[in-house]
């Protein structure tokens, strides 16, 4: 792109993709507010990353995510006590509030909450982010096989916590 994004361009861009970003950040964030302030910076840095030359790629920003949520785990363990009161008092963490089936919604979000961050990450990624495993290994910086892996082995600890519960 040789010119600067238009207004329309960038909306239509944040529109597509800030929900799946949010959804991400939320993985890697304490609170909402965190996971809100983390996403908009990525999208920022990525998008200087790309020398504003258009919207960044999605693997960019993911990857951004992630590591500038290590950086701010790093700093703001101080205030882990508080923000962890926070993230317990937030219902429908994995969802929006909008969604039909509460109960289901609710029985997943707990089953997600239970698996391990490795397994969480990477489905939140596939699922949510709509990223192939190419993209998820070079967002969390780890081999696409190791994604793919974690990607079953995540959804076969799923299958264990709502056996007999979801059909």
């Amino acid at each position: 792109m040789d010119r600067w994004p238009t207004q329309q361009e960038w909306q239509a861009w944040l529109h597509d993709h800030a929900p799946k970003f949010l959804f991400f950040a939320r993985q890697k964030a304490r609170s909402d507010a965190d996971a809100q302030d983390l996403m908009q910076e990525a999208i920022i840095e990525a998008a200087q990353r790309n020398a504003w030359q258009g919207p960044p790629p999605p693997a960019l920003v993911f990857a951004t995510i992630h590591r500038r949520a290590i950086d701010w785990a790093r700093r703001e363990d101080r205030r882990a006590a508080r923000e962890a009161a926070a993230y317990e008092a937030q219902p429908g963490f994995w969802f929006d509030s909008a969604v039909e089936e509460r109960e289901r919604a609710a029985l997943i979000q707990g089953a997600m909450e239970k698996l391990p961050a490795i397994y969480r990450e990477v489905i939140a990624l596939k699922l949510w982010g709509g990223l192939t495993f190419a993209e998820i290994a070079e967002s969390l910086e780890i081999p696409a096989n190791t994604a793919a892996s974690r990607y079953r082995y995540g959804l076969d600890e799923l299958r264990k916590l709502t056996r007999g519960v979801l059909k």
